[in-house]
């Protein structure tokens, strides 16, 4: 069966590198996908129910869209696109919006906590349909934003793993896109004909937002050297620990003080049983 297009061939490849490099799916899954309505998730259900009809192992899908509780949301268009085309999906309604209102100060940032709390309702919601993966549309630009915004705002050197397993081993998290860039997903959800819908938070877009402002800086990198951000993502795997600070990467040094000769060196590293050697 042929892709409809070069663009879902192009995705559809992408996708299929990230799920065998990062073992995202497996035989017998049910792949729970958080479908917001945006262009992102919309990309990410379409190709894994292209994906579902070719692959050499069996997977179902099944999409679940949180309402946040705004008043204007549109969740009966998500539910009802997914009608019309045969797939499972699952509206959950919350008060998010509510709760973030009574929780946060004036001037605070709504997005950590909304993301927090909706994870939440998806942890919930996948065990209600029997969800073996949770499946979420961060795409490489996600991870590469993420990276900087660790690096600016937070010190700390990190992104966002492809495949995470919650604290307590109950649930899978998956990034299949994130090989895939934003404009591909753009590009994908309107080729196929799939309504972007916003969520009506009143922060959404807000461009005083860092993510924002780290958004716009790799975009004016990238239109003034071609490929940064296919390198930045390509940097996220390949890791040069002993190059970095973090003491927990590299064994320590000691200087111990001879009285009858110079300081020496000396290198203490972990033994296997935990001790430390010389």
């Amino acid at each position: 069966m042929p892709y409809a297009t070069t663009l879902e061939a192009r995705i559809a490849r992408k996708v299929t590198r990230a799920i065998h490099d990062f073992n995202l799916i497996e035989d017998g899954d049910r792949v729970m996908v958080g479908l917001s309505g945006g262009k992102d998730s919309w990309a990410l259900y379409h190709i894994l129910d292209v994906l579902r009809r070719r692959a050499p192992i069996t997977f179902s899908l099944v999409a679940v869209n949180v309402d946040s509780g705004y008043e204007d949301f549109q969740h009966g268009a998500i539910k009802k696109t997914c009608d019309d085309r045969g797939w499972e999906c699952h509206v959950e309604h919350t008060s998010i919006g509510d709760v973030m209102d009574d929780l946060l100060a004036a001037n605070a940032t709504p997005c950590s906590l909304c993301a927090r709390l909706r994870r939440g309702v998806l942890y919930r919601v996948a065990d209600q349909v029997g969800a073996t993966k949770i499946a979420l549309g961060h795409h490489a630009d996600d991870f590469i934003e993420t990276l900087l915004l660790n690096l600016f705002f937070e010190g700390s050197l990190k992104a966002m793993p492809a495949r995470l397993v919650s604290d307590d081993r109950a649930h899978v998290v998956i990034r299949p896109l994130v090989y895939v860039g934003e404009g591909d997903c753009r590009d994908y959800t309107k080729a196929m004909n799939l309504p972007v819908i916003g969520c009506c938070c009143p922060a959404c877009g807000d461009l005083s937002l860092q993510r924002q402002r780290v958004k716009q800086l790799l975009m004016d990198l990238e239109r003034e050297h071609a490929g940064v951000k296919h390198s930045m993502l390509r940097a996220l795997g390949n890791i040069s620990p002993r190059h970095l600070l973090d003491t927990r990467l590299n064994p320590s040094v000691e200087i111990i003080a001879d009285s009858d000769a110079a300081p020496l060196l000396q290198i203490r590293i972990p033994s296997a049983a935990g001790r430390e050697t010389s």
